[in-house]
Parts: C-alpha cells; sequence; structure tokens
C-alpha cells in the first residue's frame, strides 16, 4: 500500500514544529484500521509464503533446521559459529554471540516467534521469557551466556496460534496479551521458575490453573500490546479490537494491586487506536504535570500524550504528527527520571517512501517532550543499512534497537540532550541475526523477517534476541557499556 497525500503541503523535513494529524489520511488510514490490517496481512502472507519455500525444499522446520549455536567471538565484523564452516558466519561489530536455542528446543510447535522480556530474580537470577505463536518460553541465562530451558506457558486454552503475542513484566509477575481470538490477559508469577530443577527436564504449565490472575473482559479477547507500570500499580491494555467498542482500542486500564483479581476502571479512548505505549510516574521539567502519571502512546500517525492519573476522567494532553507519518509503531523516553526526549520509530515509512525514511533506511525520530503540551521533533538519526525498525528500549544512555532483517543495533544516544538533531547519535554494537540478506544493497531488506525484538536490562550486560523464525539469541557487547 502506497499513499501519497502530503502531509499538510510539507515539502522538506520540517523541525522545532507542531505538526497536526492529516484529517484526510487519518480517517482513510488509521481510523479506519486499514493501515493496521493491511500491515499485518502483509507480513501473514510473507511469513506463508517463506513456510511454503522451506517446505517445498524440503525443510522439516524442526529443532535440527537451526542448531544450537555456542559462543563465537566477533572479529574482523564477523562471527563464526563452526569453525569447519567459515563460510556460515553473522556480520557484527563489538557484539560476541554467546548462545542460540531454536524456538524448537525451547518447546514451541509452531517455531515462530515474537515478543521477549527478562526478569531478575532477588537474588539476581536472570530469567528470559520468550513470546512464541504457541505460549511464551522460560529460559535461565547462566553466568556463562547459556539459555537453560525451564518450561512454558502455552496460550490460553482452546484458542487458535498467533504469531503476535506481548509479553511485559508487572513486579514478578509477567502480563500477557495476543492477537488471536479469546486469549484474553494472562498473568502469571515468575516466582514459580525459582523451584524448577532444570535437570529433571522442563515444565509445562497449565494455562488455566497455573495463573495467579486473568483478565477476560476484552471485546474479542484480542490485544496487541500490553504494558505495565509498577509505580501505580497499573497494566494497560492497547489495541483490543474491534476499534468501534467503547475504548476504542484504546488504554485500557487494568488494576494489578491485587493481580489474582485483575480489574478495570475505565480506559482513554479520546484518540483512539493505541498500538504501543510507555507510563510513567511524571518527574520532567512541564512542573505542571509534576506527580502525575504520564502515558506516551504511540498512535499509528501521532504521538499522543495522556494524563492517566485519574483512571475515571483521563485527560489527553496533545496529539503530534510528524513529516513521513506511515505507522507510528513503538518509542521510549531516554531518561524516565528527566523525561525531557523521547525517541520513535515508524514501522512502515521504510516500506512505504515516506519523509526522511525514503532510502528504506531505519529511521529513528528524536522528539523533545520537555513540553508535553506541545512537543517537537527535532531531529532524526539514520541506521547504516537498509531495514525495517520495530521495536527499541533505553537502558543508560544506549538504545537497543531490533531492526527486524538487520539484526540488533546498539546505539549511543548520549549526544541528544545537548544536541537534538541526532548527529551526535552514533552505533557502537550490532548483531546480524539473518544473513540471507546480506548480499542486498546497503546490506539489508526491507521485509519482516530476523529480531522482533530484544531485552537488554540484565545487570550482567548479557542481551536476550528474540526472532521471527529461528528462535532466541544471547549475545553481550565485547566492551562493557555500563
Amino acid at each position: 500500500m502506497k499513499y501519497t497525500t502530503p502531509l499538510l503541503g510539507l515539502a522538506a523535513t520540517v523541525f522545532g514544529k507542531e505538526i497536526p494529524k492529516d484529517p484526510k489520511r487519518a480517517a482513510e488510514l488509521y481510523d479506519s484500521g486499514l493501515m493496521h490490517e493491511e500491515i499485518m496481512s502483509r507480513k501473514e502472507l510473507f511469513w506463508a509464503q517463506e513456510r511454503k519455500a522451506e517446505l517445498l525444499a524440503g525443510s522439516s522446520l524442526l529443532a535440527e533446521q537451526w542448531p544450537e549455536l555456542s559462543f563465537a567471538q566477533c572479529r574482523d565484523g564477523k562471527a563464526v559459529p563452526f569453525r569447519d564452516q567459515p563460510t556460515n558466519f553473522y556480520r557484527c561489530n563489538n557484539i560476541n554471540l554467546h548462545h542460540f536455542l531454536s524456538h524448537q528446543a525451547l518447546g514451541s510447535t509452531t517455531g515462530q516467534g515474537s515478543s521477549s522480556w527478562g526478569w531478575v530474580s532477588d537474588d539476581g537470577r536472570e530469567f528470559a521469557i520468550i513470546a512464541q505463536a504457541d505460549g511464551a518460553a522460560f529460559a535461565e541465562i547462566t553466568t556463562a551466556g547459556k539459555l537453560r530451558y525451564l518450561g512454558r506457558l502455552p496460550q490460553t486454552a482452546g484458542t487458535p496460534t498467533s504469531r503476535w503475542r506481548e509479553i511485559r513484566t508487572y513486579k514478578h509477575y509477567i502480563v500477557i496479551g495476543s492477537e488471536t481470538f479469546n486469549h484474553h490477559i494472562q498473568i502469571f508469577d515468575l516466582k514459580k521458575l525459582l523451584d524448577i530443577d532444570y535437570k529433571k527436564g522442563p515444565v509445562t504449565f497449565d494455562p488455566t490453573s497455573d495463573l495467579t490472575g486473568f483478565y477476560g473482559n476484552l471485546p474479542d479477547g484480542r490485544a496487541h500490546n500490553v504494558l505495565a507500570n509498577d509505580d501505580s500499580g497499573y497494566a494497560y491494555i492497547v489495541g483490543a479490537r474491534p476499534r468501534t467498542d467503547a475504548c476504542r482500542s484504546g488504554l485500557i486500564f487494568v488494576d494489578l494491586s491485587d493481580p489474582s483479581n485483575p480489574t478495570s476502571p475505565g480506559c482513554a479512548a479520546a484518540d483512539g487506536y493505541v498500538h504501543d505505549a510507555q507510563c510513567l510516574t511524571y518527574k520532567g521539567p512541564h512542573t505542571k504535570y509534576l506527580g502525575q502519571e504520564i502515558c506516551y502512546a504511540y498512535n499509528e500517525d501521532s504521538l499522543t500524550i495522556y494524563d492517566v492519573t485519574d483512571k475515571l476522567w483521563p485527560e489527553l494532553i496533545s496529539v503530534t504528527s510528524y513529516e513521513g507519518a506511515t505507522y507510528t509503531h513503538q518509542g521510549w523516553v531516554l531518561d524516565t527520571e528527566w523525561q525531557e526526549f523521547l525517541i520513535l520509530d515508524d514501522e512502515y515509512d521504510e516500506v512505504d517512501k515516506r519523509g526522511p525514511a525514503a532510502n528504506g533506511h531505519a529511521t529513528t525520530f528524536i522528539w523533545d517532550i520537555s513540553n508535553l503540551e506541545a512537543p517537537k521533533q527535532t531531529g532524526y538519526y539514520q541506521a547504516p543499512r537498509r531495514s525495517i525498525d520495530h521495536n527499541q528500549y533505553v537502558h543508560g544512555n544506549y538504545s537497543f534497537q531490533s531492526n527486524y532483517g538487520a539484526g540488533i543495533s546498539i546505539l549511543d544516544i548520549s549526544s541528544i540532550p545537548t544536541n537534538p538533531t541526532g548527529s551526535g547519535v552514533r552505533e557502537v554494537g550490532w548483531f546480524d541475526i539473518y544473513p540471507e540478506d546480506d548480499n542486498l544493497e546497503d546490506g539489508g531488506s526491507l521485509t519482516f523477517v530476523g529480531t522482533w525484538s530484544s531485552y537488554a536490562n540484565y545487570p550482567s550486560g548479557f542481551i536476550l534476541i528474540n526472532t521471527i523464525e529461528r528462535g532466541a539469541w544471547i549475545v553481550k557487547p565485547q566492551k562493557p557499556l555500563y
């Protein structure tokens, strides 16, 4: 799909100005849900073709298709897992491979992955939560950087599989949503992992009796994403369908003060569908909102900011678009303590060749949010490789980006507060987990392959990468970032 109506007549990149939504484009593509359905359909078609090609080639999609990989040091831009196969390598810079296990080796029967998150227990053990089309796999990350598979929580009983499964932690619980019908929201206590004896084999938890809680009040059970705020005690469900429901697929509030009995006092529906969000207690420069709970929402064609302190009466603070807005996907604030800047990615601008991303290079937009009522895009950063950007999370001075076929990229973003144009942002680490597109123009492709997400907030410095068609990876920068 390519929609060429200009954004309010803009002819060049515009920074430092508020750009409202294009009402015609919003009505035709976003309010209707057409763009979202088109992107999901395109992904499903591509993945189905990919699977058919593998089957025709004689691949059984068993674990042997993606063998276990052990440590491989990044040397001269390559990580070579097998010494007797020097041509079988992964491109890299400053990141070593520590371990890889396929989705099948992690208990999945579909061999399909999506989101990921992590958890660190009180005694310092590090755990990976790996979303798959048929549930969530649990693994412990050993001190050597190995994934020790512990078990899994299947999807809600009786529901079909769905590639889209999202996971976030709330204290020592995980909150899980899925795009499949009648799935609703699972709440699971991660402390159950602490008593598993891996030597006795992996444990399959019951998707009903082993849950701490279950929120079953979504209109048709589907949710595109979930998130949580430990400070406020709330989870947030976004992208719950249909868009014609009272909450319009916006932010649905779920009170987790008693995780065994989640309840919802309401929702924020003023700007309709929310694809992803980050909700934080505000401590930034806009003193009017100090101590309030602010949600930065990524709403398909805008950055939309809500004050959700009063769950009965949430307030819409601002709705701001930007040049080339095609599918505002996800973003993260630079500093949760002093919320002055955030970075944002658009999942479809590279594909549709719009705005700064018309050259096909993954583009990260930089925003000054010091005035929540008038946020401004101040610049952008472009990756050196052609790819579609997907998810990014900030830890310290670094953004950890999952850019589909281009793999994971670690960006030093420490320059942004003093140079918000983005010209000082630099890549300090990279690991490519999809070598099939290495020989293409600029070393990448504009297809929905490779990495979906990563999690890098482990004290050890290990990074979990979850991929769509292969499995889960553990990598680590050669030079410590912190």
